[in-house]
């Protein structure tokens, strides 16, 4: 029997692509072996399940397998690309939010605060996403850290063998059972009584230091890193 999902839906359409990517996600990685970077430094915070990941558009699909049932809130994009993406995730047991900083973004924005605090969730978020530009912060997960205040925990993810496609985010599909690196980067916390100028100065540092461990984890098996 069909539910309705997080978006309203209750085409069947949607729900088959929801488990036929799920399926997909599990199999690229079910014989993969996968080496951490600086996961000791976090793990108390991970434990805590108060904070939100933050990664790069082009890095989801390892993530997504390897926090699988994290429950996490999910901001996901209202466009057709979105709903697949929605469809998955849910799968994978997260609550997903729709919106963008085009459309419905504060209120999504919101939403995913009070899903945050009232259900003691872990927050996600795509700060490139949806449609870029690639690499660059923008302000929706450094307002979502300050209002719920819980502290960013930058991702990066790289796999040996891989394909990376000609879009605008140059999207990293990885072979089935290839070697992976996950990195973690170093917290970025942001106070509730800020300013203007510290919130630039904190899309800045996450924007710094995703580049970096993401760099750190394409250099892990001699690959370039494209910015």
């Amino acid at each position: 029997m069909l539910r309705k999902n997080d978006t309203g839906s209750t085409d069947p359409k949607w729900w088959l692509i929801g488990w036929a990517g799920s399926l997909f996600i599990d199999f690229l990685f079910l014989f993969s072996k996968v080496h951490t970077i600086g996961h000791e430094a976090v793990a108390d915070l991970v434990r805590s399940r108060r904070f939100i990941f933050a990664f790069w558009h082009s890095r989801i699909l390892l993530l997504c397998y390897r926090y699988k049932k994290l429950n996490a809130s999910i901001m996901v994009s209202n466009s057709g690309d979105g709903e697949i993406i929605a469809q998955v995730l849910q799968r994978h047991g997260h609550k997903t939010v729709r919106g963008s900083t085009g459309k419905r973004g504060m209120r999504a924005l919101i939403e995913q605060i009070d899903d945050m605090r009232k259900n003691t969730r872990p927050g996600v978020v795509i700060p490139d996403g949806p449609q870029g530009p690639r690499h660059k912060v923008q302000r929706g997960v450094v307002l979502l850290a300050q209002k719920t205040g819980v502290p960013i925990i930058p991702l990066a993810y790289s796999a040996k063998r891989r394909k990376v496609f000609n879009s605008w985010d140059r999207f990293l599909l990885p072979f089935p059972g290839s070697k992976g690196v996950v990195v973690y980067g170093r917290p970025i916390e942001v106070k509730p009584d800020v300013g203007e100028e510290a919130i630039h100065k904190a899309m800045t540092a996450l924007e710094v230091e995703l580049n970096r461990i993401t760099r750190q984890a394409d250099h892990y098996f001699g690959h370039n890193f494209d910015s």
